[in-house]
């Protein structure tokens, strides 16, 4: 197994100003949904490294991530650069921007992020969680039963652990998992990059199509924290509409130990196969 996500290459930054770097995936980025395309959590977690390093102030925290994938990530080096789209003391808005090479050699964008970084304040005599809390499944509980073509890439990197009934529509199922590697080798790990890493997991979580039949991939990821993430385990209780006419939404609450700490939604794309499996 390789022993992180991705390795940073020496590949000189084109504008050092604008927080630009350029990485090469390990296999352990891998989507479920075909050996040579990047599953879409190691790229949230990039992406939101970027911003993280933008301005990272004490009395500050991202509370909010939001990603578009503009198409499918081959496994092939890409370049992040990170700004900050609108400065403030109290409210910042930070983007990023995740490219490959096309076909010329030319720099594309594959995937782009959003987030909002806010100033906090102690709030502890009004805390309020609408959603109950889910303890976390003791370290021999049942592994999720995945299907065997998925155990491969980024699903491989993540140490599993099922609590709820799986594929029962109205039954939302809950998974408990922990990043088993580091994003960057030679770099820990910060606990918002973890769970935005594994936040992407929720369409898979939730699935309530056979997979045989239909693709269901997600074109975006929204994570809304409103509590700081601690980790290393994080749970998701995910469930997915599936509307009539190809479109579905997967939606999920992240846990921790503490308790639940935000949420989850994704468009998802459904389409039949043309050759079930």
């Amino acid at each position: 197994m390789s022993e992180c996500l991705y390795r940073p290459t020496d590949e000189p930054d084109i504008d050092a100003a604008a927080a630009t770097q350029v990485f090469l995936p390990t296999p352990l980025t891998a989507s479920a949904w075909g050996p040579n395309m990047q599953h879409g959590g190691p790229v949230a977690a990039l992406l939101t490294r970027a911003m993280e390093g933008l301005d990272p102030r004490p009395g500050t925290r991202i509370t909010r991530v939001h990603v578009d994938i503009l198409g499918a990530i081959p496994l092939d080096p890409v370049r992040v650069t990170a700004r900050i789209d609108r400065p403030g003391r109290r409210v910042q808005l930070l983007g990023a921007v995740l490219e490959t090479r096309d076909a010329t050699g030319q720099w594309r964008p594959a995937a782009r992020a959003l987030a909002w970084q806010l100033a906090t304040q102690p709030t502890s005599e009004v805390v309020s969680q609408a959603d109950r809390s889910i303890p976390r499944p003791a370290h021999d509980a049942a592994e999720v039963p995945l299907p065997d073509a998925w155990r491969h890439g980024f699903v491989s990197a993540l140490d599993l652990r099922l609590t709820g009934p799986v594929g029962v529509t109205g039954s939302p199922t809950v998974a408990w998992m922990e990043l088993r590697v580091p994003l960057i080798c030679g770099e820990a790990i910060s606990p918002l990059q973890s769970v935005m890493a594994v936040a992407d997991t929720a369409n898979g979580v939730g699935a309530r199509l056979d997979y045989q039949t239909w693709t269901y991939l997600n074109t975006d990821l929204s994570v809304v924290l409103f509590d700081a993430p601690a980790g290393p385990w994080f749970g998701i209780e995910a469930e997915t509409s599936v509307g009539a006419d190809g479109a579905a939404m997967s939606s999920a609450v992240l846990h921790q130990d503490s308790g639940p700490f935000g949420r989850i939604t994704q468009t998802v794309l459904v389409e039949r196969r043309h050759e079930p499996r």
